[in-house]
């Protein structure tokens, strides 16, 4: 317990170490804490001491973090390390979803921070996993990872999904580039720079020392990525919002606009523009009101081209529809606002996890009016499929 009757310098023996413990404990949940924050955090509680939980609690966060972004993560460690002793047992609490209000299903914590609570070096959850299945014959010569990328986010375990999560975060982004109608001067190029030559040439007496060239310049294709979180694609959208966040703070210069939608359209780029995932995805679920509930992909779709169509930058975007296709009622609706997304845009990749049956066939009547009206249809069930959508945006500079 911390004494909270009079301040004290803090002593050599167990708090120091403790605050030692919540050091390494941030550094492995994944935030920039040093050897030099750390010996700063000493100092600082040697100098203000403990009055109550409440000081200890600023000065760690002011010694220890930097950014704001990281402060969620750090008061979910600060409460988890220094509330209870029976760590373990809270961390396995915390590793079971809560019911929220409105009949939500959440979980309380974050992964990275119950990864390095956890007491061994494997992490904690993977006790609560099923056994994995055997591998079938012929794939004794693959690797464990050639593997999880061909493994489908549905039958995935929780160990592997996580697994899979962190390779989706190394993917490289691969992207359209957009030739403009400005230029830039460069040493070679198409044409020459008359305005850099006159003015070099003025310099010199008009002698002309080098011929300036231009070259047009480029910037990456923008994006708007409309995905179906009914129940259905649960498993495979929150897959698929790792891998946009991970586009989003790969590539700098992406412009990208997220929608999600079941029964009502929600706009979350703010949302999903956190740079922690695990925030990001939490404020994502917290904003959405019907996460997991029923489709409707015509009444979306034609929201979106009422309210968002001229806001958003897509005469030259490229939409990622992501959605099974399942449209029960509505199919004049979806065909009319689907035929009207594909004229705003510049063209439509429609990521279905359907796909990953072989045997599949367009015989959904949404499935089948969706088809007329996007210009490739892609599977997106496993890491395999993300790394060929990746190709897929990926194509030669595109005219202005």
């Amino acid at each position: 317990m911390l004494p909270h009757e009079t301040r004290q310098p803090l002593p050599h023996g167990k708090l120091a170490e403790n605050a030692l413990h919540f050091a390494r404990l941030l550094r492995g949940a994944g935030l920039p804490v040093g050897t030099d924050r750390a010996l700063l955090m000493l100092q600082a509680l040697r100098v203000a001491g403990i009055g109550s939980r409440t000081e200890l609690h600023d000065v760690l966060q002011a010694c220890l973090i930097n950014r704001a972004e990281h402060r969620a993560l750090f008061d979910q460690a600060f409460r988890l390390f220094w509330s209870e002793p029976d760590r373990l047992g809270q961390t396995l609490r915390m590793l079971l979803p809560v019911a929220a209000a409105g009949g939500k299903v959440r979980r309380s914590g974050s992964r990275r921070v119950l990864d390095a609570l956890s007491p061994s070096q494997a992490p904690l959850h993977r006790a609560l996993e099923l056994p994995a299945q055997p591998a079938a014959s012929g794939e004794g010569g693959w690797s464990e990872r050639e593997q999880l990328r061909k493994r489908d986010f549905e039958s995935m375990s929780t160990a592997e999904y996580l697994a899979a999560q962190r390779c989706v975060a190394a993917l490289e982004p691969l992207l359209a580039q957009i030739r403009t109608r400005r230029a830039s001067c460069r040493a070679r190029g198409p044409r020459p720079d008359l305005r850099r030559l006159l003015r070099e040439s003025g310099r010199y007496g008009g002698d002309v020392i080098e011929l300036p060239r231009r070259l047009p310049r480029t910037r990456t294709e923008p994006l708007c990525v409309i995905v179906d979180i009914s129940g259905s694609m649960a498993r495979y959208s929150r897959m698929f919002l790792h891998f946009m966040h991970a586009l989003m703070n790969a590539a700098t210069d992406l412009r990208v606009s997220a929608f999600v939608f079941a029964t009502r359209l929600s706009h979350i780029t703010r949302e999903l523009g956190r740079r922690d995932p695990d925030e990001a995805i939490e404020r994502v679920v917290r904003r959405v009101e019907d996460w997991s509930g029923g489709t409707r992909i015509g009444s979306c779709l034609h929201e979106f081209n009422q309210r968002w169509a001229r806001r958003l930058p897509l005469a030259s975007a490229t939409v990622l529809l992501v959605t099974d296709g399942l449209e029960r009622a509505q199919t004049e609706l979806l065909e009319r606002e689907a035929q009207r997304l594909a004229r705003s845009c510049r063209r439509i990749l429609w990521l279905n996890p359907l796909l990953r049956y072989r045997g599949f066939e367009p015989k959904a009547r949404g499935v089948r009016t969706l088809l007329p009206h996007v210009d490739r249809l892609l599977p997106v069930h496993n890491v395999e499929s993300l790394e060929q959508l990746l190709l897929a945006l990926r194509s030669t500079t595109i005219p202005a």
